[in-house]
């Protein structure tokens, strides 16, 4: 870096200074506890090497880095898009800023990041990796960055063998149990045990005769010989690919055209490489919620609280929507309105519970007595919550739970600029107040709109022993922080595949306007299909289970007791790309050395069934069939399994087809 690019980075750095603290001040007075975040000033290139690598300063050595590199540099060159932001996961987290975009678009990374590392920070599936300890992520791929660098350095070992060795393990990142906290391979390795060394401990313990006989004899020992022998490895379907590799896994010479051992650095590549895999993880499988945490929160700080100067919002207000309008499955805006969705129910069943406990309203007169436009008043928040007047600091009350009564001591003593921050003065509670959902105009008529069957179901679960004489006494009681205090426990404990199952509803699917398509044969196109809220969950599980990858799984080291391999794709409906899948059995077979094989079911259309299906303007149902792909180290086959053979891993009741039934022939 030049004196001039530094002298830049210092000028940018010290106007962002009270904008980076006041975030983090006010992230901490919405209910965010974040990881400490250091923010880096970084120019065009670096952003885009930045993105290259994850989000981190240093990786290990491979072309890869590089095409995603030029690949960024295009997208932005050509198809105008812009690097906003870029935020890692780790204590503390690290977020870069480019130097040239404005303040507008710095303040609304930053709000932006301050939530992202409070989603880092809580969320379970984060703390898999590291068992509730700090990530220190940063340094970990420092370290294999350096570890793999002395290994292609190593003159030794050639380098172009070490890049292939990476290309092979890297098709098969996302082959891990997903599950379960991190392991090394080593760790979980079972102790070989020999049956010979349990009759000579059984000599040892100078057991009677008579016990020996009767429980441990030669029979016995024959027996366990016997089972050891003809032991499936795995004894389960194994899910993390790269651990039993590590374990079971030899490597192919191509220069004797035989398994041999891996080398120590094959070895030690491998399991740094997992570890890195079970580390992104839990990015790839909140990307939804995650993303959409972010923007909500994002939103609320510049947006609602006017973070955005009254300068800067126009730019702002830019900025979100080309956030949100980005083509395709857009994670931030499918994210911002599930978590927006899910805060207006919970604050709703807040307030139902409470009008449904006045007396004179049930859930069967509901629509009929309560006057939702005198409900929706009596629920906007007090107005010296809603709008603090820097000359009116004498009529808030410190030793209201809602006032932070230090702050406001501070801000009439003038120590605080409260026409710019008056968050300040506020608690969790006054915040959540001052933000309530269901008075925002976007959501005026939510209330309304709640169906009999919702209230039948809120009324079933009430207790009479609390009952309230007017409705205005009902919504004296209502806790503001519902939604809130429920948005904090989700963001705990779920992933995009729990979070998408669970959450997602008719009424939301509606709200969105969200649909389904499925590509015709009978017309050669894609068709919407349906906009049942079943149907647009299926297709977005579809997009999240596995990360969207297929589901592999290892079931037999000694395939026909031939130390072959078969791994077994668990089908869905939806079938493998084949030829994708030659390839990644070619790179298999580089980690085992020997034959793989690999089940799966296609699905097979017949020539006349297809005629037919077209002139009477249906579609064709397909056949399902077991197929059996084999891989040798020269030669590919495909052959016809029996069903019998591949029933353990054909769909159920899991079907992403969406077609309606009248289209079928």
């Amino acid at each position: 870096m030049s004196n001039t690019d530094r002298i830049t980075a210092r000028r940018i750095a010290e106007s962002l200074e009270e904008p980076v603290a006041e975030a983090a001040n006010l992230a901490r007075k919405l209910g965010l506890r974040p990881y400490a975040v250091n923010y880096w000033i970084v120019d065009y290139d670096e952003m885009n090497e930045l993105i290259a690598y994850d989000g981190f300063q240093t990786r290990y050595p491979h072309w890869r880095w590089g095409m995603k590199y030029d690949r960024q540099r295009k997208q932005n060159q050509f198809l105008g898009g812009k690097a906003f932001e870029i935020v890692n996961n780790d204590d503390p987290a690290h977020a870069f800023l480019q130097e040239s975009n404005s303040l507008a678009d710095q303040k609304a990374v930053i709000t932006h990041v301050e939530a992202h590392a409070d989603f880092f920070a809580h969320n379970q599936w984060f703390g898999l990796f590291s068992g509730g300890r700090t990530p220190n992520a940063a340094a970990m791929l420092a370290r294999h960055a350096d570890t793999i660098a002395g290994y292609m350095a190593d003159p030794e070992i050639e380098r172009e063998a070490v890049e292939r060795w990476i290309d092979t393990i890297q098709c098969l990142d996302t082959n891990i149990d997903r599950h379960r906290a991190f392991a090394s391979a080593s760790a979980d390795e079972p102790a070989d045990i020999e049956i010979d060394d349990i009759a000579d401990q059984l000599a040892e313990l100078d057991l009677e005769s008579t016990v020996v006989e009767e429980v441990f004899d030669d029979e016995w020992l024959d027996a366990q010989r016997a089972e050891e022998e003809s032991a499936t490895i795995p004894p389960e379907p194994e899910a993390d690919l790269l651990a039993f590799f590590w374990r079971h896994g030899m490597a192919y010479d191509e220069e004797s055209g035989k398994a041999v051992e891996m080398t120590d650095w094959q070895r030690d590549v491998l399991e740094l490489l997992r570890r890195e895999a079970y580390y992104f993880a839990a990015q790839r499988m909140t990307k939804v919620m995650n993303e959409g945490w972010a923007a909500y929160w994002e939103s609320m700080m510049m947006g609602e609280e006017a973070f955005a100067g009254t300068d800067e919002f126009l730019s702002y207000a830019d900025h979100q929507a080309r956030v949100l309008a980005s083509p395709g499955l857009n994670p931030y805006k499918l994210g911002k309105e599930l978590w927006e969705y899910i805060e207006n129910t919970v604050n709703r069943r807040e307030v139902c519970e409470r009008l449904l406990r006045v007396e004179g309203i049930t859930w069967r007169n509901f629509h009929d007595v309560v006057d939702f436009a005198a409900v929706q008043d009596g629920l906007e928040p007090d107005p010296m919550v809603a709008a603090v007047d820097p000359d009116c600091l004498d009529a808030l009350d410190p030793a209201d739970p809602r006032v932070d009564g230090e702050a406001l001591a501070e801000a009439r003593s003038g120590g605080i600029d409260v026409e710019r921050y008056p968050w300040k003065l506020f608690t969790y509670r006054g915040m959540a107040e001052r933000h309530y959902s269901l008075v925002k105009p976007q959501n005026r008529g939510f209330l309304a709109r709640t169906s009999r069957e919702e209230l039948e179901r809120v009324s079933r679960y009430l207790f009479d022993d609390s009952r309230y004489a007017s409705v205005d006494e009902a919504l004296a009681d209502v806790e503001y922080a519902a939604g809130w205090d429920r948005l904090f426990e989700i963001r705990e404990s779920h992933n995009d595949v729990t979070f998408l199952d669970e959450f997602l509803t008719q009424e939301f699917v509606d709200d969105n306007d969200y649909f389904t398509y499925e590509f015709t044969r009978t017309t050669g196109d894609y068709r919407a299909t349906s906009t049942d809220y079943e149907d647009v969950k299926k297709k977005l599980l579809l997009q999240f289970t596995n990360f969207g990858k297929p589901t592999v799984t290892v079931h037999d080291g000694n395939y026909n007791n031939r130390n072959e391999l078969l791994l077994a794709h668990h089908y869905n409906g939806v079938m493998l790309d084949l030829e994708q899948a030659r390839q990644t059995v070619e790179r298999v077979f580089d980690l085992w050395g020997r034959p793989v094989n690999l089940k799966t079911i296609v699905k097979e259309l017949d020539d006349h069934d297809l005629e037919v299906a077209k002139r009477r303007q249906r579609e064709p149902e397909p056949t399902e069939r077991g197929k059996l792909i084999r891989y040798d180290g020269m030669d590919f086959s495909v052959e016809d399994v029996p069903w019998e053979a591949v029933e353990d891993v054909a769909a159920t009741d899991v079907d992403y087809d969406t077609k309606p039934d009248e289209w079928l022939a």
